[in-house]
């Protein structure tokens, strides 16, 4: 029977009752499933230790002994064994804390002694040590590289930990030696020089060296990145195909008289460079599909609106989608001052194009009016909410859809704008989340990406400073020096109620605190338990300058443009990712004032944790920033860009680390694809029908950015 029908209870050492806990926690159903639950560290078992070479207390040792003697001590809770072991020449200490009762230690007996060292009262000792009788222990089978393998609580708590793992693992062997059928082509593994598949399963379980256990992760890792790139370069020419996309190739007078007259400032060269590539696509006859990545303050809505006058000139209306209120209002407040102020600062009474909002606070009156609006034409550019893909939201001409966070809405959501005209429109997705390119070529894989690198002249780079929360009066000192020449600040923390177990101060309290030592001035408070109208109020009340310090959870991290306010203090910063931190850090230095952003720790802090702060202190660029996010997260969750997002489950790869790997990978993808884009030809059939049995999506959503 093949590894892939055969179910796993029937597998030796299984059975139905782990077979259930495999299931429910790991996806585990057949045999061949369980052999890619891959290992996620080794420990050398060739290497037998004196215990006068112990010298660290990272390294796992093993040692041939005996025990001289031992005994029970304490009662209760309290109760431990300790056991005396020499290895003919010295002696160290062996003490289990549980699971006495089962343990049966024979004096004078020869035992291989495994574990991880540690100090106590000045002496090695080794804590819950395995324990094998040497007899029964074949050395030249016993050495060699050991796998552990990650497990849950529930896992464990039925005694599937590691070592159980690798048990089962041993038992898959005997029925693999018979061999997989391969999922890549002979031409690859001889191209690429990678091992086979069953060679591969083999070596990452059991690795004969290290040199092997190597060549099987590389194998392992390519297939799993090629197969994830195939399917979402597939996508992409199978939408170009069949997909139209409106053509746009006039520049005309809704875009040139904005350029020559209403532009507020000069284009960074960034902006003119992205504004060319997204041009290029809308004038084609191809369906755009493009992420506009740029920092905070890049000048992206800019962009948007220019993009938005393209469609204008061609005959064609655009929606830009917010994910909040409070985002849309910005964005709706932003297209309005660049269309109805000229260069001189004069005040116009016909903007260049019709601007106008639409979100759940739009009255039904108003509704009734833009909905005419929208279908005679009159409306060039509707900014909104969730409220746009309404079904009773209907367009005369829809070109242009401009999305702004699109990880903020459901792919089903976005659909939904595509049915609002014939052909669908030109999709262009923005965000303020440097995305690394590893994620920007799996996650969002399937769309062009152009990136505006600069910040518009004139501003002056953030300051970021790391202090413990010991220099609290410090920092108060410096909160009303800035308040006094006019500025306002943010208070950021990273939770609503006071949770004990972490520690961490809690907002109520902070905002308690910020009003006894700042009576004089007025402090608003915002989290994301209360009501949208309540919240609106008080970031207006910020933002129109009536509060001068807000405190706040992370909503505030995508929210109103405050020029005035210049310093964001981010309360527990050991608590937030590095990219979360850049975000809420561009939340000041959007005017001409030098900005500052402080963040607090408390005094003890993790190796990690000090490295996140000084990437923090030493760098505002985003890209840098989200690189290193990545190497020292993972993909997991990088503001809301979950690994979910990729068409299958990665089992080995890493986006943080095998970036070279996806590079590789989707070379080879695309060089298939490009000679056969529907996988028709014979010798393409092994990937047409590995997809298939990777693919498990009941809706192609591939077919939609």
């Amino acid at each position: 029977m093949e590894l892939s029908q055969l179910d796993i209870k029937y597998v030796q050492g299984v059975g139905p009752r782990r077979a259930e806990i495999l299931k429910r926690e790991l996806g585990v159903t057949t045999a061949l499933d369980m052999l890619y639950q891959f290992p996620y560290k080794y420990i050398d078992r060739s290497r037998f230790y004196k215990i006068r070479d112990i010298q660290d207390e990272d390294t796992y040792v093993q040692i041939i002994g005996k025990i001289i003697d031992y005994q029970t001590i304490g009662v209760g809770r309290a109760q431990r064994l300790s056991a005396r072991f020499s290895d003919g020449e010295d002696e160290i200490e062996l003490v289990w804390f549980r699971g006495i009762q089962y343990l049966k230690l024979q004096k004078g007996v020869s035992y291989i002694v495994f574990g991880k060292p540690s100090v106590f009262n000045h002496d090695w000792n080794i804590a819950h040590p395995e324990l094998e009788l040497l007899e029964k222990v074949n050395l030249e089978t016993h050495k060699g590289l050991e796998p552990h393998y990650n497990t849950t609580d529930k896992m464990k708590s039925s005694s599937l930990n590691s070592k159980s793992m690798m048990k089962i693992m041993a038992q898959l062997m005997q029925p693999l030696s018979a061999g997989l059928s391969e999922t890549l082509s002979a031409d690859l593994l001889a191209r690429y020089n990678l091992m086979n598949l069953t060679e591969s399963l083999k070596n990452i379980h059991f690795p004969s060296d290290i040199k092997s256990m190597q060549r099987a992760r590389e194998r392992l890792k390519f297939e799993e990145l090629f197969y994830i790139q195939l399917q979402i370069l597939r996508q992409v020419k199978r939408r170009e195909a069949q997909t139209e996309g409106f053509r746009m190739p006039r520049v005309g007078q809704a875009f040139n008289t904005f350029y020559h007259n209403y532009l507020p400032f000069s284009l960074t060269g960034a902006q003119k460079r992205v504004i060319r590539e997204i041009q290029a696509d809308m004038k084609s006859s191809r369906q755009m599909n493009r992420l506009l990545q740029g920092d905070v303050g890049s000048g992206k809505t800019l962009v948007a609106l220019m993009c938005a006058l393209l469609a204008k000139d061609n005959g064609f209306q655009t929606c830009i989608m917010a994910p909040t209120e409070i985002l849309a209002n910005q964005h709706y407040e932003t297209l309005t001052s660049f269309l109805s102020k000229n260069k001189d600062g004069i005040v116009t009474q016909q903007s260049v194009a019709r601007v106008e909002l639409l979100t759940g606070s739009t009255t039904k009156k108003q509704r009734e009016r833009l909905h005419a609006a929208l279908l005679n034409g009159e409306i060039d550019i509707l900014v909104g909410t969730h409220a746009l893909i309404e079904d009773t939201v209907q367009f005369l001409n829809l070109g242009l859809v401009i999305i702004d966070e699109q990880h903020r809405f459901g792919v089903a959501q976005r659909a939904k704008l595509w049915s609002k005209n014939i052909n669908p429109p030109h999709v262009l997705v923005m965000t303020a989340t440097p995305i690394p390119r590893t994620l920007a070529m799996t996650v969002y894989g399937d769309l062009a990406v152009s990136v505006i690198d600069e910040l518009p002249p004139g501003r002056k780079p953030i300051q970021t400073l790391h202090y413990s929360n010991l220099r609290r009066d410090k920092i108060n000192n410096f909160i009303r020096q800035q308040i006094e020449l006019g500025r306002q600040v943010y208070v950021v923390y990273p939770l609503i109620e006071e949770n004990k177990k972490m520690d961490l101060v809690d907002l109520e309290n902070g905002y308690r605190y910020m009003t006894e030592q700042f009576p004089e001035y007025r402090v608003s408070m915002v989290h994301g338990k209360m009501r949208a109208r309540d919240k609106d109020a008080e970031m207006q009340k910020f933002a129109s300058g009536q509060t001068q310090i807000l405190v706040a959870t992370t909503v505030i991290e995508v929210g109103v443009n405050v020029p005035n306010a210049s310093v964001m203090i981010v309360e527990n910063a050991e608590r937030f990712g590095l990219s979360q931190l850049h975000q809420l850090r561009g939340r000041v230095g959007r005017g001409a004032e030098q900005s500052y952003c402080i963040l607090l720790t408390r005094v003890e802090l993790s190796k990690d944790t000090r490295k996140r702060m000084d990437i923090m202190v030493a760098t505002n660029d985003g890209f840098r920033i989200a690189e290193a996010d990545l190497q020292l997260r993972g993909p997991g969750d990088l503001e809301g860009t979950q690994q979910s997002g990729l068409p299958f489950e990665l089992h080995i790869a890493s986006l943080a680390t095998d970036g070279q790997i996806l590079e590789v990978a989707r070379t080879a993808a695309r060089e298939i694809l490009d000679n056969d884009p529907e996988l028709e030809l014979p010798e393409n059939q092994l990937y047409l029908n590995q997809l298939y049995r990777l693919k498990q999506q009941a809706v192609d959503w591939g077919m939609i950015s």
